[in-house]
């Protein structure tokens, strides 16, 4: 099996971080690779470094038309079994092939911005229905879900990002921006005095975030800690994980949550209603609402059994489909019955 992948965006977000992750478990299962990510992506230095062969040189011409090319003349030359493409911008660089093509949808985008793609892959149920709703034959839209890479170190200090043993630590791993709805969680933290906000993440909103926590009275318990690689040990030390997003098409830090033991709240946004189970794995809080999401935070704080509750609950759940090796295996098993659909379909022309 050889795998051709293409991950054109060099932002730091979930989507190039879990294409990252899962080529690097693809490597660990010996599995042939030429991935071509950006030079100026945080994670080509790691995938360089684990051994993977990098096909960056597509992606330094500026030029759309010079990348479409460079990209068709590596195909050519490295002769995929079946090519990955991570997201649109992906897709729009790819020629026509007689070799299978997947588009990757983390989000509910337009199947008609992924022409040269023969099959999809959808992180969430609900992703894959829209697919089909959207004109994808059903045989070919596939779910498979992400998995949270979690750093096994201690637990940061608590008292070292302002959350005393009596605080409660509240943490948001998030991108800043409006949909990811980070105001929301300022308004509810300043009817929670008994609680810290962690927000981890870096993005344009990082001012006017800062502004709304000094104007609502809460910029010593809102601590704004910029892009963090050590998601797990900040799990470790938090209390309570929040995910108040306007829209999230699905939300690794949920499986993230749930693999640290950390009990979790959600704003029910459409990945979160469809992995969440309200008041099984976590607990879901209308979208766009303060005071519930306060309310939900003072309900776990004051209910220890509804907490170990929801810990246990979303580790089972965690275990039973969403750890590294579960996806990587279902990975695979996709792409080998993509493959070998591909060469007997292409077996039947030629006859």
């Amino acid at each position: 099996m050889r795998i051709l992948h293409v991950m054109a965006s060099r932002a730091n977000g979930g989507a190039e971080t879990y294409s990252a992750d899962m080529m690097e478990s693809l490597h660990r299962a010996g599995i042939d690779q030429l991935a071509v990510i950006p030079r100026a992506s945080m994670h080509h230095a790691r995938l360089e470094a684990a051994g993977l062969r990098l096909g960056s040189e597509v992606l330094d011409a500026r030029l759309g038309l010079v990348r479409w090319r460079r990209l068709a003349a590596l195909i050519e030359t490295e002769k995929p079994d079946l090519v990955h493409c991570w997201m649109r911008r992906a897709a729009s660089l790819m020629p026509r092939l007689d070799v299978p093509v997947i588009g990757w949808f983390g989000g509910y985008y337009d199947p008609a911005r992924f022409r040269p793609c023969s099959h999809f892959v959808g992180v969430t149920p609900g992703i894959v229905a829209h697919m089909v709703a959207n004109g994808v034959p059903s045989e070919r839209a596939h779910y498979v879900p992400t998995f949270p890479t979690i750093d096994d170190g201690p637990a940061v200090d608590r008292a070292a990002l302002g959350a005393p043993g009596a605080a409660t630590a509240l943490l948001a791993l998030s991108r800043l921006h409006e949909k990811k709805g980070l105001d929301v969680l300022l308004r509810a933290l300043a009817d929670l005095p008994g609680c810290v906000a962690w927000i981890a993440g870096d993005g344009p909103l990082e001012a006017d975030l800062k502004g709304l926590a000094a104007k609502l009275g809460v910029a010593d318990r809102a601590r704004f800690l910029g892009w963090r690689s050590d998601r797990g040990a900040l799990l470790k030390a938090a209390d309570i994980c929040v995910l108040p997003s306007r829209y999230e098409p699905f939300g690794t830090v949920m499986l993230e949550a749930w693999a640290t033991g950390v009990p979790l709240v959600a704003a029910a946004s459409q990945g979160p209603k469809d992995l969440i189970a309200d008041g099984g794995n976590g607990l879901l809080v209308p979208v766009d609402d303060a005071p519930a999401l306060a309310a939900a935070i003072r309900r776990l704080q004051g209910d220890a059994a509804l907490r170990a509750h929801l810990i246990e609950r979303g580790r089972a759940d965690y275990q039973q489909g969403y750890t590294r090796e579960a996806v990587t295996a279902r990975m695979l098993s996709l792409y080998r019955q993509i493959i070998a659909e591909g060469r007997v379909g292409r077996a039947r022309a030629r006859t």
